[in-house]
């Protein structure tokens, strides 16, 4: 289990896999564990890195007060102690947010972005009134632990995951839980997108209908952004649609390296090449004007 040792606190972090590297980022009361089938299925085409935020897994607690800045220096020192020039930075759910932030911030740094089942903001009425009560919980030790199970059976495809996903969140810190649901309701960097000129892959669930607005939002104001819909899909993509997000991170990346690509051509024809037993019509792309 190795440690870094930067902006004066110690991340847990895993590497697997060479090739151009991917850094991943975990929403509260989750942690680097949310990623296992990325580690397992992408780490033959990229260098995957994943890390624990302060206070969640093995990472230590944070005696600073969590926020989205701190995060996000976090991460930039990670890659500095890794002796890691540019990577892609990929954000589940509020981790998406981060992405957003670490490319506004830091855009030398990155090589573009993923956004999955993320946000520039949250204004919804359903979706606040889920983080406001996720921030009550988080507060108490009691319900703090309701929470966790919650969470990370929501995320789980099986048993087995469940089990994996809850033991590795057990250490997870309530005064650095607290503050980073905190931060997602209070966050939005909406009117800042046009800022951001490097690409990003947006990669939400057909059936998490309250999380289209964002993804709608993100596409039209992102100057260079492809967003597609995985059929059937919900929120919790990276365990339990993982064979298609990482499919589409595959041919994503792989299209922004070939220079004669001008954006991602994710046609029935080229999903049908790389998997016809899985695809078909499984993933769509969105109906929206691509930039």
């Amino acid at each position: 289990m190795p440690l870094a040792h930067v902006n004066g606190t110690k991340l847990n972090y895993e590497i697997t896999g060479t090739g151009t590297p991917i850094v991943f980022i975990h929403p509260p009361l989750l942690t680097l564990q949310t990623f296992a089938y990325q580690r397992e299925q992408l780490s033959d085409h990229f260098q995957v890195i994943t890390f624990d935020i302060r206070g969640h897994g093995a990472s230590k607690s944070s005696e600073r007060t969590l926020s989205y800045a701190l995060i996000v220096e976090d991460v930039r020192q990670l890659l500095d102690f890794l002796g890691i020039e540019k990577v892609f930075l990929c954000g589940y759910s509020t981790g998406g947010s981060l992405v957003l932030e670490a490319l506004l911030t830091y855009p030398k740094r990155f090589l573009g972005g993923i956004v999955v089942s993320g946000m520039s903001e949250l204004t919804d009425p359903y979706n606040k009134g889920r983080v406001w009560l996720a921030v009550q919980m988080a507060g108490s030790g009691l319900f703090m632990n309701v929470l966790k199970k919650a969470i990370t059976f929501g995320n789980a495809d099986n048993a087995s995951t469940y089990h994996e996903l809850y033991q590795s969140s057990v250490s997870d810190d309530a005064k650095n839980v607290k503050p980073y649901f905190e931060q997602s309701m209070i966050y939005n960097c909406t009117r800042r997108l046009r800022g951001i000129q490097l690409p990003i892959l947006l990669i939400f669930g057909q059936k998490d209908r309250a999380f289209h607005r964002y993804a709608n939002i993100l596409h039209e104001e992102l100057p260079h952004s492809s967003l597609y819909f995985i059929k059937d899909a919900k929120h919790q993509i990276p365990l339990k649609n993982p064979s298609k997000m990482n499919d589409l991170i595959r041919l994503w990346v792989d299209s922004l390296e070939d220079n004669q690509t001008q954006r991602v051509l994710l046609d029935l024809a080229i999903a049908k090449k790389l998997n016809p037993a899985m695809y078909g019509e499984d993933i769509q792309e969105s109906q929206l004007p691509l930039h």
